[in-house]
């Protein structure tokens, strides 16, 4: 029997919840964690580029805790392998058979660092497991846990040694953001509040993964009206036409905006989404997947396109 449909109010205080939470030791930064928890709950991933020590993985770990669920982090050197991502089958030589050992990939929250760093060959074995929430190992293809959710970081500013993301790899994120750094208030309370240790050693669950899974089977039940998924698709037409613009965002693109979009309006505790929940979404969402020419810049051209395409008149939600 299928359990109840969670009531949209009741997905925004758990998700208000959530967001608490992790903003108890990420200062100052709602947004991101709004966009991480939109991410997880929309049942993507999410790609972080910032400068090292801006709380990247500290919001990994936060989100982790606050649902009770396992974490793990892969540290991404030209020298890790796709087994030391997804595992691999060792013999034993008691029983005569071959044991499959899981990797760090089989958690609830996994953060890829400096995900970069890795050759393209390692980077590939995370495609499988973020768009399929599975690996296949030896033939034999495992479940990953559910929930199931990456953060990936980069640096951007530094490209010694590293392995550019192909765009295939890049698509795969439905967001990407930046920490982007505290304020002189934001930082002394930072200081303040590490003065003793690492406060995110107290961090409790707030959450239940059945409760995660909840709500991501709630997101799935948001009402996008007609209206709203003609203007996802005058966004992207509007970019595609762009000559700034030489790769221009797919059709996975619209999907995972959409997708997005209905996690968003979960927040507000609506079931339906409003063209203001596409338009905050369209840059972190758009913007990663963009190649462009010359030194135009892929957040700059969606916002402009943002300002130009009309809003659609939107009187009810269903």
């Amino acid at each position: 029997m299928a359990s109840p449909a969670l009531e949209p109010a009741r997905a925004a205080r758990l998700l208000n919840r959530l967001e608490d939470n992790v903003a108890r030791v990420i200062v100052g930064k709602r947004d991101t964690v709004r966009l991480a928890a939109a991410g997880f709950v929309a049942g993507g991933h999410v790609l972080l580029q910032d400068l090292p020590g801006t709380g990247k993985t500290m919001l990994a770990r936060a989100l982790a805790s606050s649902v009770g669920g396992t974490f793990k982090r892969i540290q991404c050197t030209p020298d890790l392998l796709p087994a030391d991502i997804t595992g691999a089958s060792v013999f034993n030589q008691k029983e005569s058979t071959f044991d499959f050992l899981p990797g760090p990939v089989f958690a609830n929250v996994v953060l890829a660092d400096e995900v970069n760093r890795a050759t393209p060959r390692t980077q590939s074995a995370l495609l499988e497991a973020m768009a399929e929430a599975q690996v296949t190992v030896d033939g034999e293809t495992r479940p990953l846990p559910r929930p199931f959710f990456v953060i990936a970081t980069q640096n951007p500013v530094e490209f010694q040694g590293t392995y550019p993301l192909p765009e295939s790899q890049l698509d795969r994120f439905l967001v990407a953001a930046s920490m982007g750094p505290p304020t002189s208030d934001e930082a002394a309370e930072i200081l303040a509040s590490r003065q003793h240790g690492d406060p995110i050693a107290d961090l409790e669950a707030v959450l239940g993964l059945a409760e995660v899974v909840e709500l991501q089977e709630a997101c799935l039940k948001v009402v996008v009206a007609a209206a709203i998924r003609s203007y996802i698709v005058s966004l992207l037409d509007a970019i595609r036409l762009r000559p700034e613009v030489a790769l221009p965002a797919s059709m996975r693109a619209g999907l995972y905006l959409q997708r997005a979009s209905q996690a968003l309006a979960l927040f507000a505790g609506r079931d339906f989404v409003l063209p203001d929940d596409v338009k905050s979404l369209a840059v972190p969402v758009m913007a990663h997947r963009l190649g462009m020419r010359g030194r135009a810049a892929a957040a700059d051209v969606v916002a402009e396109v943002l300002a130009t395409v009309p809003l659609p008149p939107i009187r009810h939600h269903a």
